[in-house]
């Protein structure tokens, strides 16, 4: 985790203060139960939450100096709750292994972890769907292969983001249902040693899910979806910081980051404002995404368990969340405060000499009688002198002087074709679509 692209409230789930917290509700709820199953004195409950009820201070350092010598995480916190709590404390963790707490525990993080990136989620929607209804109708150039293809409008490209985002919700959510599971099943799984009705308890005390079959570790091909779906959020983020940082280039300039009073963009060329929240967001993309791939490689694990995956977690659990959560709060700014030039946009549609009508023109002659390769060839010859003087000349009025296009069709014909608001007449049904009607 680094600091600079962090935000506190997801930080704070990762903070070794909060897992040691998890790690004793898990324990503790565990001990209640077992007290109603007889399995442990009911007083072993009652006394752990007499001494959590004092809202202690979890001694971070003191659980840490216990680890440096037993070289057990679990233990070292055990031995230090024991401490605190006294002779009662004896009845934690009856027939459990460690990766019922620490799973579970990573389980809470990144469902915890995943309401917040939602809320995040929401917030962009929100700024996304606002700028595509306020540019719902601003004509701009759509390119394919980054060459002028034909007319859309901005708006239409921030409700394709819309839209994209709200399959990232959907499958987040999904995401975080997979992952919010919860194992209290013991040595191998087989609960040999602990009742499955304490797994249920503490599942639900925790807001979790149980695991219908754990082995010694919670199915790690549930860790690998999820932070599978954190990357392809990450790339969706990566998909729009592009489209900006070329809106923002020089020749092109449609759209440009917000640049603020004071802001400098260069230490050596006062002129420049460069698109550097976006280029930004390209970096951090590559790094959640980085983080998918040995997620993946923890699902092969040794028969019930082995500890491989453990040291990978304490990497990416933190590392992705926090990371996707600054993104998406930057992504959110980035369009809320987008600086669009609709007249910048409009030169741009102008600048080719009408090209970006062509289509229109091939139809009309094929609909006129001549074949589709004859019409091509006459609409490209025109084209291509247009392209050739770099847009000085109107490929309407070339069409006009052509005798061949001018024995299919009229001025008044192939003046029609040229109506820039012909290719929005639907665009009232895809923002139906997106937005809802």
């Amino acid at each position: 985790m680094v600091p600079r692209y962090a935000r506190p409230a997801m930080t704070a789930i990762w903070e070794p203060e909060m897992r040691y917290r998890i790690w004793f509700e898990i324990e503790a709820h565990a001990a209640v139960k077992m007290g109603e199953l007889g399995v442990v004195p009911e007083s072993a409950g009652k006394a752990l939450w007499d001494w959590w009820a004092t809202n202690p201070k979890i001694d971070v350092a003191a659980i840490d100096a216990k680890e440096a010598v037993l070289k057990h995480d679990v233990i070292a916190f055990l031995d230090w709750v024991a401490e605190q709590v006294g002779p009662e404390a004896r009845f934690m963790h009856q027939g459990m292994t460690s990766s019922d707490v620490l799973d579970s525990t990573l389980n809470v993080q990144l469902a915890r972890a995943s309401d917040i990136l939602l809320a995040d989620l929401d917030e962009l929607l929100a700024a996304i769907e606002r700028r595509a209804q306020e540019h719902k109708y601003t004509p701009t150039i759509g390119r394919s292969h980054g060459i002028h293809a034909e007319p859309v409008t901005f708006g239409l490209k921030l409700a394709e983001a819309y839209a994209e985002f709200s399959r990232a919700k959907a499958r987040l959510i999904a995401a975080r249902a997979e992952i919010a599971t919860c194992a209290i099943s013991g040595a191998v799984g087989t609960f040999a040693n602990v009742d499955p009705s304490v797994e249920v308890y503490v599942a639900e005390q925790m807001g979790l899910e149980i695991e219908p079959v754990s082995t010694q570790v919670i199915p790690r091909d549930r860790h690998a979806m999820y932070f599978s779906t954190l990357a392809v959020i990450a790339s969706s983020i990566e998909r729009i910081a592009v489209e900006v940082r070329h809106l923002q280039r020089t020749e092109v300039l449609e759209a440009e980051e917000y640049f603020s009073p004071g802001q400098k963009g260069s230490s050596a060329m006062p002129h420049k404002r460069n698109p550097v929240l976006t280029e930004n967001l390209t970096g951090q993309a590559r790094m959640i995404r980085s983080y998918a791939l040995p997620a993946m490689e923890n699902v092969a694990l040794w028969h019930e368990r082995d500890i491989s995956h453990s040291s990978v977690e304490r990497f990416i659990g933190p590392d992705a969340t926090i990371t996707l959560d600054f993104a998406l709060a930057r992504l959110t700014g980035v369009i809320d405060k987008l600086l669009v030039y609709p007249e910048r946009m409009q030169k741009n549609l102008d600048r080719m000499g009408g090209l970006v009508h062509s289509q229109r023109v091939l139809l009309a002659l094929t609909q006129a009688g001549l074949s589709r390769d004859e019409s091509y060839r006459l609409v490209q010859r025109n084209a291509m002198k247009v392209w050739e003087s770099d847009g000085q000349l109107s490929l309407l009025e070339l069409l006009k002087a052509d005798p061949e296009v001018s024995a299919a069709l009229s001025e008044e014909q192939l003046e029609e074709k040229f109506d820039l608001a012909y290719h929005f007449k639907h665009v009232d049904t895809i923002f139906d679509r997106v937005f809802g009607g």
